[in-house]
């Protein structure tokens, strides 16, 4: 049951029509509150502001995705310099964090690139990371080519990338000789089976193997390995490995998104761990909205009544 309301609700993710007649409706604006302060940057802003005295640092990303312009991709740019000036001004602890789709991998790998380029110079003079999302399947070879390509360039430069596909112990293998920083989360995008495993213990099985593998590079070096999940057992588990393993706190992170798990997340700071919190804003925040609500598939009943309800 839960696998299906996730599928239903990842496929909802995707209609154009749904997000026209929902977007606006305020009880859908007062559902969204719990995943994000605000549309405007200065909600995330102020936000992260107000985590700090919890020792919590935080990713800004804002939502959108397959961008179409390339007037759109130079704006998103030029937005994210702006951000990360206000970071310095506020003197956050705080990352960006951008698709690619954003920056015109659609229609020009090459004027992404640059844009990937531009953004990594400017976090690296503000001395933050420039993370780079990983979106479904059909573009994670750009994505990693885009990755090798700034990460030779600038070493302030995260990748995510999603355990339940089938092809990321791979591709993780490929990547460990550049000493990367890699976000590790479980994977929110409707694929097939033959490309990404569709069911809830085989994808946390591929996680922890997968956590164990980075936690070993970072013992040695070689990586700052990231675990951005929810799961809380999961999470023990990794960081009961990490100490097994002596690597420390400090030498790897735990990410989750605002307003989830809040009380954890303090938690996890308060003994030592290296927390950050990642808050999205923005208009196009329905696809989004619709891929956290299937990472949390008991709330369909309550989507599907309110999207009836006037």
């Amino acid at each position: 049951m839960a696998s299906l309301a996730r599928k239903t609700l990842l496929r909802l993710s995707k209609s154009r029509w749904l997000a026209e007649h929902v977007m606006r409706r305020r009880f859908v604006l007062r559902a969204v509150k719990k995943f994000m302060p605000g549309e405007e940057v200065d909600d995330a802003l102020d936000a992260a502001a107000g985590l700090a005295p919890a020792r919590l640092g935080t990713l800004l990303t804002k939502l959108g995705e397959n961008l179409t312009a390339e007037s759109e991709a130079t704006e998103v740019r030029d937005h994210y310099l702006a951000v990360l000036d206000q970071i310095v001004a506020r003197r956050l602890d705080a990352h960006v964090s951008v698709k690619p789709t954003q920056l015109g991998l659609d229609f020009s790998e090459r004027h992404c690139a640059e844009h990937l380029d531009r953004l990594a110079a400017k976090a690296q003079q503000c001395g933050t990371i420039l993370w780079i999302d990983m979106e479904d399947s059909s573009y994670v070879d750009r994505t990693l080519d885009l990755y090798r390509g700034v990460r030779s360039r600038y070493p302030n430069v995260g990748l995510a990338m999603q355990a339940y596909l089938r092809r990321t112990p791979k591709d993780l293998g490929s990547l460990l000789a550049l000493k990367p920083t890699i976000r590790l989360v479980k994977g929110a995008y409707a694929e097939p089976p033959a490309v990404a495993y569709p069911d809830k213990p085989d994808v946390d099985r591929a996680y922890f193997d997968l956590a164990v593998e980075m936690l070993g590079a970072a013992r040695d070096g070689n990586a700052l390995p990231v675990f951005g999940t929810h799961d809380i057992g999961l999470i023990q588990r990794i960081v009961a490995r990490a100490t097994e393993l002596g690597v420390t706190n400090g030498r790897y992170e735990i990410h989750m998104l605002y307003g989830i798990r809040m009380a954890d997340q303090k938690r996890l700071a308060g003994e030592g761990r290296v927390v950050k919190t990642l808050i999205s804003y923005g208009k196009s925040w329905f696809p989004w909205y619709m891929r956290r609500l299937a990472e949390r598939p008991a709330n369909v009943w309550f989507v599907a009544k309110s999207m009836v309800v006037r």
